[in-house]
């Protein structure tokens, strides 16, 4: 079980570091662009830490494509929860169907592979 866990707990995590990376300098916007992009480097390496051994052990027991979307759906869940927590911006009916259909393709990457 532990196997199938560790990888998706690994992307969670490097998903949060990854999303401070991205867009936790929204909240600094005075703050000089070189100064955002080396603070945003140094968020990223802990990110890259976690995420190359989550797909590394992950691709024990899910294809690439299933690791692919997987983090994906995470991403979304992540940056969802982000944005209304930490930049205090809502959330749409519009974006939540987005985020839907992108979460509706990654089930599919798990569906039993259909055959002609």
């Amino acid at each position: 079980m532990t196997e199938r866990l560790l990888p998706i707990a690994l992307l969670l995590a490097s998903n949060i570091f990854m999303t401070f990376a991205w867009y936790g300098h929204l909240k600094f916007k005075a703050a000089p662009l070189f100064l955002v992009i080396l603070v945003s480097w140094l968020i990223a390496l802990p990110e890259y830490m976690l995420a190359v051994p989550a797909n590394r052990w992950g691709s024990s027991v899910y294809s690439a494509a299933q690791l692919k979307g997987m983090q994906e759906v995470i991403t979304l869940a992540v940056f969802a929860a982000f944005s209304v927590l930490y930049l205090g911006q809502k959330i749409t009916m519009n974006h939540l169907i987005g985020f839907a259909l992108i979460a509706a393709g990654a089930f599919f990457l798990f569906r039993a592979p259909v055959t002609p």
